[in-house]
């Protein structure tokens, strides 16, 4: 039973044994279930269509192409707009603020790191450790021999020997790494550019930011040995979860549009009736069921819409454990429909262990054909709990709640139509202002006298009004009264046109900072409008503090690249043990390095945890380069540890290695002075 959109789906019970769960009729039960699940309508759409469209909605306005009917029914009067003339494009707002996050999440670079944990490299570095404190405690000793014997007895050179139990933490930490280590992360490296996984996390950060998920999918085959694929939310569905991660999702599904040549491709022992069936069949489901129903969609009869599922269950390994006559014990592998007698004279009990196992299905929509239901042949299992198993889709939305997704976007798509608005609006003002005009008093230019004996008309004023700004008129008539028309020409005022622009583009402004407030995008962070008198330190704070507000779309794009990497950690080890592609893989990787090609060869004997060093951004690279700048001014380390220094990409693990030098620094000058004082 799995909770949907307001209603119950039926799946098939997981208490079943083995052999039921392996059947076609298993499967397709399962593949009915996610179908009622996603694609069942409720209140007129299924679950599906409605992620579909709000997703395509989403990507419109991220593009700065959503469509412009909600803003002519805005304008129109009962439909008409024919006296309006506006340019209806909508202002790309959202698309600068969506590239703003995104490449700024390129900038953030990362380096994927292995650490063996298994009890042979640990002994290894324990080795190691225990060495290297010996030749701490015993490095006079060491220069002696040296000095004498001319034989080397030190693990490092003396001058990287720790002198404390910190500087050898330090040591460990940012020197010390083992050659198995350095294959398989060069391993992974190797597998990352082969799929240009570069490429691959931008449209994931991409996603994130539009859509607030995002979705990658790793594989293993003969052919191509791992797979990396980009996988549409859109596209995607899964089982209820209120995991930001989704990981206890049970299934996981994607609903790819493929031509039929594909599909016989794929599946070459489908009959012709069948194939021809199916493509008839799924076309019509293509048409009119899972698209956006879009005018610019085209189909044609030769796309199938077909599901690409996993279902994640258990199974029973039992053995019967027998004792022989001479007293062993002997195990016997068995189904798990074995059941002993329950007799204490029998000399034989069941032993049985659940472990975790996903099915791989594939279904033709529409003509509800089961292609395929198989359990998994490449199952990534983790080393330190092999009865669990790693699905092959990872997922991440930060802000996931009861089924709900919140995106950058969806938060500002509100303002970014008052905007629209508020710049049709502005449009319209525009086309309505009209010039300034004059205002000529006839009665008033009649009774002037230019001395010259021409008449003073109206054209000849307008003339000289306009060519030298200057208008001759009478303050007294021929009757010696005041005359009214003493200024025969006056400037008529537009209107209050310019008013009305500068309080819509006041308008134009608030909303603009209300997508900023909502957010938290401010202009120090894409400098639009920089401070003249602020200093370069409170930009770039200012700037920071814009980060903050879109870190969980950092840290989302980091959970996906390791839990990516950490896949790859297992299947690579997979590939060394078992896969035909074994040879080409190890030389792919080691070509360049002779060494590492012996490692390896070994790598699936080796347990390795997986994290992401991420390099610091321009905040911490500037306050660590003050820390060194200032050292320097004052000489307490050398040009050469401030180059070291620059080489560490963890800030916090630099810093400690700055007080390290400076200490040593100064104890060396220190010595110096004390032997220059013995000499004099």
């Amino acid at each position: 039973m799995a909770e949907a959109t307001g209603y119950i789906t039926q799946f098939p019970s997981q208490s079943v044994d083995d052999a039921t769960k392996a059947s076609e009729k298993y499967g397709m039960e399962v593949a009915r279930g996610i179908k009622n699940e996603w694609f069942r309508k409720s209140a007129g759409t299924g679950r599906f269509l409605q992620n579909q469209r709000e997703f395509h909605r989403l990507r419109l306005y991220a593009r700065g192409e959503q469509s412009i009917q909600k803003y002519k029914d805005e304008f129109s009067i009962n439909g008409d707009l024919s006296y309006l003339n506006l340019d209806w494009k909508p202002v790309p707002i959202i698309p600068k603020f969506v590239d703003i996050v995104v490449n700024g999440m390129q900038d953030r670079l990362f380096t994927v790191k292995a650490f063996a944990q298994d009890p042979t490299s640990v002994k290894e570095r324990t080795d190691f450790v225990e060495k290297l404190e010996r030749d701490m405690f015993a490095k006079d000793m060491i220069r002696n021999i040296q000095q004498k014997l001319q034989i080397d007895g030190a693990q490092v050179p003396e001058d990287e020997t720790p002198s404390s139990q910190e500087e050898l933490e330090l040591y460990m930490q940012i020197n010390y790494k083992q050659s198995i280590e350095i294959a398989h992360e060069q391993a992974i490296d190797n597998v990352f550019k082969r799929n240009s996984y570069h490429e691959l996390k931008k449209r994931l950060d991409y996603d994130q930011t539009v859509l607030g998920i995002s979705c990658a999918k790793h594989t293993f085959n003969n052919t191509d040995g791992i797979k990396l694929e980009y996988v549409d939310p859109a596209n995607l569905v899964y089982s209820y979860t209120e995991d930001p991660n989704f990981q206890d999702v049970y299934y996981f599904g994607e609903i790819k549009q493929i031509k039929s040549n594909e599909l016989k491709k794929q599946f070459p022992g489908l009959s012709d009736e069948e194939f021809e069936e199916c493509v008839k069949k799924s076309t019509k489901m293509n048409q009119y069921d899972y698209t956006h129903n879009d005018s610019n969609d085209s189909y044609d009869s030769n796309t199938l819409t077909v599901m690409y599922f996993n279902w994640k269950t258990w199974e029973q390994s039992v053995f019967k454990v027998k004792e022989t006559s001479s007293g062993a014990k002997k195990a016997i592998k068995k189904d798990d429909t074995f059941n002993p007698p329950k007799d204490q004279r029998s000399r034989f009990q069941k032993i049985a262990q659940a472990r975790e196992v996903v099915y791989e299905g594939v279904l033709v929509l529409g003509a509800n054909k089961l292609l395929k239901w198989e359990k998994a042949k490449n199952m990534v299992r983790p080393d330190s709990n092999l009865n669990t198993v790693m699905m092959n889709y990872i997922v991440s939305a930060p802000r996931f709640y009861k089924g709900k997704i919140e995106s950058l976007v969806s938060r500002m798509v509100t303002y970014a139509d008052l905007i629209q608005l508020t710049h049709l609006k502005l449009q319209q003002v525009i086309q309505r202002m009209t010039p300034s005009g004059v205002f000529v008093d006839a009665d008033g230019l009649s009774e002037i006298d230019l001395g010259n004996g021409t008449n003073y008309n109206p054209q000849e004023a307008l003339n000289m009004f306009f060519q030298t700004g200057s208008v001759i008129g009478r303050s007294m008539n021929e009757l010696g009264e005041g005359n009214p028309g003493r200024v025969p020409i006056q400037e008529i005022a537009s209107g209050s046109g310019g008013a009305k622009m500068q309080s819509l583009i006041g308008t134009y402004n608030y909303y603009l900072q209300m997508i900023r407030d909502t957010t938290g995008l401010n202009e120090a962070r894409d400098g639009s409008t920089p401070d003249k008198n602020a200093l370069v330190g409170v930009q770039k704070l200012a700037a920071a503090n814009s980060n903050t507000a879109t870190r969980h779309i950092l840290q989302a794009g980091l959970f996906l690249t390791s839990e990516v990497a950490e896949a790859l950690s297992l299947r690579i080890s997979d590939i060394i043990e078992y896969s035909p592609t074994r040879d080409a893989f190890i030389q792919a990787i080691g070509i360049h390095n002779m060494a590492t090609l012996e490692e390896v060869s070994n790598l699936h004997l080796y347990d390795f945890g997986i994290f992401i060093e991420l390099q610091p951004d321009e905040e911490e690279k500037m306050m660590l380069e003050n820390n060194i700048q200032m050292a320097l001014q004052q000489q307490t380390i050398d040009l050469e540890d401030a180059i070291d220094l620059r080489e560490i990409r963890n800030v916090k693990l630099a810093n400690q290695v700055l007080k390290i030098r400076r200490k040593r620094k100064m104890a060396r000058d220190q010595q110096m002075q004390q032997d220059n004082m013995a000499m004099q």
